[in-house]
């Protein structure tokens, strides 16, 4: 009778006392995609839903029909607010001159203009709370936030701008079937559930 193997277990690394640095998020191996840095705490994406990678294309696709040259539209990349904090907006538009080359990984966020989060289940929270206020806090002055509403479960973008004096994001706009605003530059673009179903 020989033994069963024994399988070793994934080890996870140890965070330091003060916790992870956005230089650990840079440098640690394996981490997963998408791992974020949010307060000092390695942060894991889950699975999507499907919602979730459809509004994204359909807003990247929409911000991108009208971004001036002076601006780059940017999906899933990491924005450093400071040494402990290092999330991944799922759409960024920045200013141009930001943009390095083809193997840069993230952007300062004094070069972001924007910040788009579609929420999803496990991420609620920091979608709506922790994320808006430091972005706030770093000083970016516009803010999208995106979910679905009502009974039949359309997409609703809720728009917000910087106000410079208290460092908060203030609501300038609710956008049901069609998202027009002049910020960061002027966007016009159909977010009805159609629009979302043809992609």
């Amino acid at each position: 009778m020989t033994a069963e193997p024994v399988k070793a277990a994934h080890r996870w690394p140890m965070p330091p006392q003060d916790g992870y640095t956005v230089d650990d998020l840079f440098t640690l191996p394996d981490l997963p995609p998408h791992t974020e840095l949010i307060d000092g705490s390695l942060v894991f994406v889950s699975p999507q839903r499907r919602f979730h990678a459809k509004m994204i294309s359909l807003l990247e696709n929409g911000l991108l029909s009208t971004v001036p040259e002076e601006m780059k539209v940017e999906r899933e990349m990491t924005v450093l607010l400071d040494s402990r904090n290092g999330p991944e907006p799922d759409i960024s538009v920045v200013r141009s001159e930001a943009v390095t080359d083809l193997e840069q990984t993230r952007f300062h966020a004094a070069d972001v203009l924007l910040a788009v989060e579609v929420i999803s289940p496990d991420s609620e929270a920091r979608d709506q709370d922790a994320k808006p206020r430091k972005y706030a806090a770093a000083g970016i002055p516009n803010f999208w936030l995106v979910d679905l509403a009502g009974s039949d479960r359309h997409p609703v973008v809720r728009v917000y701008e910087l106000d410079p004096l208290s460092k908060t994001y203030a609501v300038t706009g609710i956008h049901h079937e069609r998202l027009k605003t002049a910020v960061p530059f002027t966007v016009d673009m159909d977010i009805t559930l159609d629009a979302l179903n043809k992609r």
